[in-house]
C-alpha cells in the first residue's frame, strides 16, 4: 500500500522540540498529572485505587466506565455505541480500513486532518476534496456537495470544529449535510476532537452522531480536554459500525492501556473544572490573539469560532514553508506553514497554549514582520 507522507506530522516532528517559543501547539494547554489529580480531588486517593490493579489487557473494548463517560458527551449515544481506540488517529484509521473498499467515492473537506483523504486513496478509493474558502468563513459550499455526490459515495468526511481554520457548523448546518449524504445513503465521517472548544456558549457544538443515523463521530482526550499523553480516543457510532470495526480493532489494537483509561475516565467525571478551566484559556487567548492581528498590516484572517487553531495569511512574497522556517530560525517562533495542510498561502497558529508563550511568540513575531517590510 501507497500513501502520501503525513505532512503536518512530518513538520511537527521536524522542528516542535527544536523551537523556543511553539505556536503550533493544537491541544489547550496540556494538564500535569498533578493538576489533574487536585481537579478531581484524588491527590491522595489514587493509589488506592490502582494499587490493586493487576496490570492485564483490561477491558478489551475500554472499560464500561470510559465508555459511559464518553457517550454522556452525547446526545442519543450509549455504550454499545462506544469503541475506545489509540487517539482519534486511531479511530479515524480504523473507520476507513472497515468501510472503504477500492472504487468507493469519498468526499472530504479541505483544509482537514491529512488522515481524511490520504488514507482512502492509498486504499483505492476515488477521492474528490471539497475546498473551504474564507469567502464562506471555512464552511463548506453545500451546493457544491450537491454535485460532488454520486451512487457510489461511500463517506462524506468532515471536521467539525475544523482544524486548522476554526470555522463551526451548528446542528442546522449539519443536518443540512446530513440531508444530502442521505440522497446517497453515504456514512458521514466527523472528526470532533475539537468538540467542547467552541468560544460561545458551554463549547459543545451538536454531534454527527446525533443529527444523522449514519453518522460517525471520532473523539479524543487530546485537544479538548488537555490529556493527549494519554493516547486515548473513541468511535460513537451505530452498534453495527462499532462491530464491524471492532472486528478490525481486534488485530492492531487488543485493548488501550488500563492506567490510561482509568485517567481518562476521572477527567471526565470531572469535566465541568476542565472545562471551565480550558475555556478561560481559550477565549481570553482568541481575544489577544484578535486584538494583535487588528495591529499587524501584514496578517489577515477569519477568525475562528471554536478549536484551538487558525489559518492566517502573511502578506509577505515567500511560500509557507520558507517562511516558518526563517521565522524559526532568527526568533525561535513556530508556526505550521500552510503547505504541510495541503492551503498554502497561509501559516496556521494553535493559541490555546500558555499565555505567557503566546505573549512573547506574537512580540517577536511583530518584530520580525516589521523587519521583513522594511
Amino acid at each position: 500500500m501507497q500513501i502520501r507522507e503525513f505532512g503536518v506530522e512530518r513538520w511537527m516532528d521536524l522542528y516542535e522540540n527544536h523551537c523556543e517559543l511553539n505556536l503550533a501547539e493544537t491541544c489547550v494547554e496540556s494538564l500535569t498529572v498533578g493538576e489533574l489529580l487536585k481537579i478531581a480531588g484524588k491527590e491522595d486517593a489514587l493509589l488506592g485505587e490502582i494499587l490493586p490493579m493487576k496490570l492485564t489487557y483490561g477491558a478489551i473494548d475500554g472499560t464500561e466506565r470510559l465508555r459511559s463517560n464518553v457517550a454522556s458527551l452525547y446526545e442519543k449515544q450509549r455504550v454499545p455505541n462506544v469503541l475506545i481506540t489509540h487517539g482519534a488517529i486511531s479511530a479515524n484509521a480504523l473507520v476507513y480500513e472497515t468501510l472503504v473498499e477500492p472504487g468507493d467515492h469519498v468526499i472530504s473537506v479541505l483544509p482537514t486532518y491529512q488522515q481524511h483523504y490520504s488514507i482512502p486513496e492509498s486504499y483505492g478509493a476515488k477521492v474528490d476534496v471539497l475546498r473551504l474558502r474564507e469567502e464562506n468563513a471555512f464552511l463548506p459550499d453545500l451546493d457544491e456537495l450537491k454535485r460532488m455526490v454520486t451512487p457510489t459515495t461511500r463517506i462524506i468526511a468532515i471536521n467539525n470544529p475544523n482544524n486548522p481554520t476554526g470555522s463551526l457548523m451548528d446542528r442546522a448546518f449539519l443536518e443540512q449535510i446530513a440531508q444530502i449524504a442521505r440522497s446517497c445513503g453515504a456514512y458521514m465521517l466527523c472528526d470532533e476532537v475539537y468538540r467542547g472548544t467552541d468560544q460561545d456558549g458551554n463549547g459543545f457544538t451538536a454531534s454527527i452522531a446525533d443529527v444523522y443515523e449514519k453518522g460517525i463521530s471520532t473523539g479524543s482526550m487530546s485537544k479538548t480536554w488537555s490529556l493527549a499523553g494519554l493516547r486515548m480516543g473513541w468511535i460513537a457510532a451505530p452498534v453495527e459500525i462499532i462491530e464491524r470495526v471492532r472486528i478490525h480493532r481486534d488485530y492492531n489494537t487488543i485493548s488501550v492501556g488500563m492506567l490510561n483509561d482509568l485517567l481518562a475516565s476521572i477527567a471526565l467525571e470531572n469535566r465541568a473544572a476542565i472545562l471551565e478551566r480550558n475555556h478561560g484559556i481559550l477565549r481570553s487567548n482568541l481575544a489577544l490573539l484578535d486584538a494583535w492581528i487588528a495591529k499587524e498590516p501584514l496578517v489577515s484572517w477569519v477568525k475562528p469560532k471554536s478549536g484551538t487553531t487558525a489559518l492566517m495569511r502573511v502578506d509577505i512574497d515567500m511560500p509557507s514553508r520558507d517562511f516558518c522556517v526563517v521565522l524559526l530560525e532568527k526568533t525561535g517562533v513556530m508556526f505550521t506553514p500552510g503547505s504541510a495542510l495541503d492551503v498554502e498561502g497561509y501559516v496556521r497558529i494553535g493559541y490555546a497554549n500558555n499565555r505567557d508563550v503566546l505573549v512573547a511568540g506574537l512580540a517577536k513575531v511583530s518584530e520580525f514582520l516589521r523587519d521583513v517590510a522594511r
